[in-house]
């Protein structure tokens, strides 16, 4: 069998995934478990828990959420929904839109879903071909001056005064370290009660959330009959 030499790339590409798990385990716990509930639902009062991992400026997100939201509000109170924000490296704006996110879920909670839809609505806005050219902060400049469409023009001087804060950095620092220790490579990703589903990054229509949620809920309501009896 012929000797084979390892070169300084195989040895990166080895070493990287043990480092990156290692920096995880040194990181701080977070103050809280990340991501936005949507509704009003405790995630440990439902019967079933959805966690999405989405990236406001990723199509398939975008595409992903209306049938998401339905299947919510057809089950809802027995399923329980959050949303963690996931920034994709190579939608140039996913960062500052996440972090804009946790800005305004930290200044008015009711804020932070109509925020998320209205990016989705209004991701060529902030593509990276239309912002090539621009700089971050004309970037954010821009992102706040449109965006009090949805908080409020007495919310704005805060909001962008957000960007400059550490712990909205920190914040979704935390959301995108989250999902790459539960294993997420696109968006959208779900999990049904901690477990992830097949087909991770393709959106899922409402038949398909139906055909995944009505066994589990039959399954959890038998249970309950055979404890009472």
């Amino acid at each position: 069998m012929a000797k084979t030499s390892s070169s300084p790339l195989n040895l990166l590409l080895l070493l990287s995934p043990l480092s990156f798990l290692l920096s995880m385990a040194q990181s701080p716990i977070p103050a809280h478990y990340d991501g936005f509930l949507y509704g009003a639902v405790s995630p440990w009062e439902a019967s079933v828990l959805v966690e999405a991992f989405m990236d406001p400026m990723c199509p398939d997100s975008r595409d992903a959420w209306p049938s998401l939201k339905q299947a919510f509000q057809h089950y809802s109170p027995l399923v329980s929904l959050i949303v963690h924000p996931f920034p994709l490296p190579y939608h140039d704006n996913s960062y500052l839109t996440c972090r804009a996110l946790h800005i305004a879920n930290m200044l008015n909670i009711s804020t932070t879903f109509p925020l998320l839809e209205f990016f989705f609505d209004h991701q060529k806005k902030w593509s990276n071909s239309a912002t090539q050219y621009m700089s971050k902060q004309s970037i954010i400049n821009d992102i706040t001056k449109h965006v009090s469409l949805v908080i409020g023009n007495s919310s704005i001087s805060a909001f962008q005064s957000g960007f400059a804060d550490s712990h909205t950095d920190k914040a979704a620092r935390v959301s995108f370290r989250y999902g790459c220790s539960r294993g997420v490579a696109g968006t959208p990703y779900f999990f049904v009660n901690g477990f992830l589903l097949p087909g991770g990054g393709s959106a899922l229509d409402y038949k398909q959330w139906r055909k995944i949620i009505d066994p589990l809920l039959t399954r959890a309501e038998g249970q309950i009959e055979s404890t009472i009896i």
